[in-house]
């Protein structure tokens, strides 16, 4: 799943070449991934017309703020990703639910099998579009109202943003007092800390040197500081690299980002901890999800 870095990388891409453009149509072959309105028609007719005015990003949701008090949420869930280019329509005929979007032009748009699960394509005034492509189709699509956002479940249960300067060690201490969980899950939890997901809390935890499995109801301050200065280190670095496509995560421009060739704990089972310490990268089952660790300083 996309987390803070991957969804923070296609805002700022998107922020470049969205605002100003108006929406000439909407097509989508999925409609159970739009939850409001209910209808694809009342979708259709609401967003149509809109122009964009901002791209801004809250935890894992992509916002789209819009003409007329009115956002598009993006979640892109566990595969989903945008894209931006130039598409056309196959000719797969007659019915327009068996129509397909492919790329115009060479390039990762049309080249990376990633990028062909298309199901949402939105057109601008521009003669270009966004796709939304995902492949298990759980992504999750909604336009609201932008000044009662914050009644919306779906950004009022999220925790501080973690690189924001206001979140200061004195309020990471808070998020954890009296509390009880394994460190790796309480990491991912979005109404602790937004943004944090598998990948992050691996490689936070293997920077910091704790344990996965570890209480949080158990760590000593010195613990907690640590924890808090991986979060920023690992997180900035993760931007500055443009996320992680280990899996299926891409940039708008269809291209991959490069934080999978510098991570330090995930999905390296088996490989030695790049500490040099005689560790070995370990993977364990928390839940339904996958930690890794190295055996010799976590």
């Amino acid at each position: 799943m996309p987390e803070l870095p991957e969804v923070q990388t296609i805002v700022s891409d998107l922020s470049k070449v969205l605002p100003g453009l108006k929406i000439r149509d909407v097509w989508a072959d999925f409609r159970k991934m739009i939850k409001h309105p209910k209808t694809f028609d009342g979708f259709q007719k609401e967003l149509v017309g809109k122009k964009i005015l901002k791209i801004r990003r809250r935890g894992k949701n992509i916002l789209i703020d819009l003409s007329g008090n009115t956002t598009l949420l993006i979640h892109q869930k566990m595969t989903g990703h945008l894209l931006y280019g130039k598409y056309q329509k196959s000719i797969r005929q007659p019915a327009d639910k068996y129509q397909k979007w492919i790329a115009i032009g060479r390039g990762p748009l049309k080249d990376d099998p990633q990028n062909r699960f298309l199901h949402l394509v939105i057109s601008f005034s521009n003669g270009r579009r966004l796709a939304l492509s995902d492949l298990r189709k759980f992504a999750k699509v909604l336009l609201w109202p932008t000044d009662k956002l914050d009644q919306l479940g779906d950004i009022k249960n999220i925790g501080p943003e973690p690189l924001e300067k206001s979140f200061t060690f004195e309020k990471f201490k808070k998020i954890f007092k009296n509390r009880k969980g394994k460190a790796h899950q309480f990491l991912m939890e979005q109404k602790n800390i937004a943004g944090i997901g598998n990948i992050y809390s691996s490689e936070i935890l293997w920077e910091a040197g704790i344990h996965p499995l570890k209480d949080i109801s158990k760590l000593k301050e010195t613990e907690l500081k640590k924890i808090y200065q991986a979060v920023k280190k690992v997180l900035t670095k993760a931007l500055k690299a443009k996320g992680d496509s280990t899996s299926d995560y891409r940039r708008p421009s269809g291209e991959k980002g490069g934080y999978q060739n510098i991570q330090q704990a995930y999905q390296m089972e088996g490989k030695k901890c790049r500490k040099n310490d005689g560790g070995i990268i370990q993977r364990i089952k928390i839940g339904s999800r996958s930690a890794f660790y190295c055996s010799k300083h976590q």
